[in-house]
C-alpha cells in the first residue's frame, strides 16, 4: 500500500503533461483561392475563424510573407499585433491578379458546425482592403462549396480531403 501511494504523485504528473500536449483533431480542406484580374502588386490574404461576434478564434492561412506588410490588414492585426501567435500556415510570396493559390487548410473539428465563420482577408497595395473578403459559416456543408468573392478574390473552392 505505501508504494502505492508514493505513485500517485508520479501518476498525478504524468496525466498533467499528457493532457498538456492535448492533439486537437483538424480536418483537411483543400482550398483553391481564385483571384480577379487587376493590375498591380500582389495580394495578401489571411484565412481566419472568427466567432458569431467577428472575434477572432484562430489564424489558419496567410499568403505573404513580408511581416512588414501585416499591419496594413487591419482587422485581422488588431488580433494578431496584439498576440503575435506563432502561425504555421505562413506561405511564400502574395498571388497577383488573375493567379490562384491551392492550399491545404487544417481545420479544428471543435469548430466545424458550432457557429464559427471561416473568413478571407484580402490586402493589395495602393488598391484597397476587404475585411471579409469572403466570410461563410464553418459548416460541414460549406467545406463542400464554392463561394464568390466581393473584392480581390474571384472565388474560392473547398474540398474536404
Amino acid at each position: 500500500m505505501k508504494r502505492f501511494l508514493k505513485l500517485i504523485p508520479a501518476v498525478v504528473l504524468v496525466g498533467s503533461l499528457l493532457s498538456a500536449f492535448t492533439v486537437v483533431d483538424k480536418t483537411a480542406v483543400k482550398c483553391l483561392i481564385q483571384l480577379t484580374n487587376y493590375s498591380g502588386e500582389g495580394a495578401y490574404l489571411i484565412v481566419s475563424i472568427v466567432d458569431d461576434n467577428n472575434e477572432y478564434v484562430e489564424t489558419l492561412y496567410v499568403q505573404g510573407k513580408d511581416s512588414e506588410w501585416y499591419s496594413e490588414i487591419t482587422e485581422w492585426w488588431k488580433f494578431y499585433g496584439k498576440h503575435r501567435p506563432n502561425i504555421d500556415a505562413i506561405s511564400g510570396e502574395t498571388i497577383s491578379g488573375g493567379e490562384r493559390a491551392l492550399n491545404v487548410l487544417q481545420i479544428p473539428n471543435d469548430k466545424i458546425d458550432q457557429g464559427f465563420n471561416l473568413r478571407f482577408e484580402t490586402s493589395v497595395e495602393d488598391q484597397g482592403y476587404y475585411a471579409d473578403d469572403i466570410q461563410f459559416p464553418l459548416t460541414t456543408e460549406n467545406l463542400k462549396t464554392k463561394v464568390e468573392g466581393k473584392g480581390f478574390i474571384r472565388y474560392v473552392r473547398m474540398l474536404p480531403q
